[in-house]
């Protein structure tokens, strides 16, 4: 089983890539983040066209999370439970497959802007929220896979200058702190059960050549729970989109269970 996560930073600029993305690479689920549309423009027959169930929760011109799965998506939840929110920012959903239902959560987390802001202060408050509520998800679905755009660098390896960026924004201790407490519910780097190449970053920055030099962050992660962990196989970045014409920012991230 393949799952993959990217942000595509608006799918009606990038559909083409992600119906010719699937095509190439056609994975159990998508998760997609930064939709920036609202839900009577999504492109749910297109989708269904190429092979898809579609569960989505749209904003127009920002946020926005889908679930493209091969089967359809059940027990679909919007947003973190109890936590109002104005923002189209999590769907979850349970897949259904041979071994056993796997519950899959998409999120695009705050971005925080900068450290001591009201958005970095929401960012805070956003993800404990994220994590009470998955402390309870795990309880009830102990096989789960929790993806998406975290605008956190987990640590010094997943950013292009640590030092330089010690600190600002996705590299605080602070942000730091809430990516590890989701490691201490149970939940696992799937990227970083395997060797990896140095300098493995999922997000460029568009300006100041940042891709041809390298220069990036690893802000797309994959979490797998302990009862998932035994069963992954694979996980990697695909670098290739990032040099399609009118690219996303990001790239997607696959793992294979």
């Amino acid at each position: 089983m393949k799952i993959a996560t990217w942000n595509v930073n608006s799918l009606s600029v990038r559909l083409p890539q992600v119906l010719d993305w699937l095509s190439a690479h056609p994975v159990d689920a998508l998760c997609l983040q930064e939709l920036k549309l609202s839900d009577d423009k999504f492109p749910a027959a297109a989708l269904q066209e190429a092979g898809y169930h579609s569960a989505f929760m749209g904003q127009k011109t920002y946020n926005g999370v889908a679930i493209l799965s091969r089967t359809p998506v059940t027990e679909v939840v919007k947003n973190i439970p109890g936590f109002a929110d104005e923002q189209s920012r999590v769907i979850a959903g349970t897949l259904h497959t041979d071994t056993g239902p796997v519950r899959l959560v998409n999120g695009y987390f705050v971005n925080g802007q900068e450290p001591g802001s009201d958005k970095f202060d929401y960012k805070m408050r956003w993800l404990q929220a994220l994590q009470d509520w998955l402390k309870e998800q795990l309880q009830s679905h102990p096989r789960l896979v929790l993806v998406g755009d975290f605008n956190i660098t987990a640590d010094d390896r997943d950013t292009w200058d640590p030092e330089g960026l010690r600190e600002t924004i996705h590299h605080t201790t602070a942000e730091r702190d809430h990516f590890k407490a989701l490691l201490g519910l149970g939940l696992h780097d799937a990227f970083r059960l395997f060797d990896q190449a140095e300098k493995s970053y999922s997000w460029w920055d568009y300006r100041d050549f940042a891709f041809r030099r390298n220069r990036g962050l690893r802000i797309d992660y994959t979490l797998v729970s302990e009862a998932l962990k035994p069963l992954v196989s694979a996980c990697e970045i695909d670098r290739a989109t990032r040099k399609n014409e009118r690219p996303s920012d990001h790239a997607p991230v696959i793992v294979t269970l």
